[in-house]
């Protein structure tokens, strides 16, 4: 019992974050971001909030963006759970 329990929140701690970044390079060899924004909890406008800290009032492009749903289904000893998956992800470049 007490394993389920941490264990659901540990699923709700890792729902209930931020957008994360790191930086990469873009196909013509500049610096570029890598932004992922998945989850239920979060959303696209949080991938272009973190988009907007790291470049600043210079602003971005968006090379690349993409996203998917998708269920989940696991079980243990003690049931089967399910939900659903949501995929957010998008490659940027800051201007000049």
């Amino acid at each position: 019992m007490k394993g389920l329990i941490l264990l659901t929140i540990l699923l709700v701690l890792a729902a209930m974050g931020c957008a994360t970044s790191r930086q990469t390079y873009t196909a013509d060899g500049q610096q570029g971001y890598s932004i992922n924004c998945s989850g239920s909890a979060l959303n696209w406008g949080m991938c272009y909030e973190k988009a907007g800290e790291i470049c600043g009032e210079k602003g971005y492009d968006v090379l690349e963006k993409s996203g998917d749903h998708g269920a989940m289904v696991s079980a243990t000893q003690f049931g089967l759970y399910g939900g659903s998956v949501i995929n957010r992800s998008m490659i940027i470049k800051c201007k000049r």
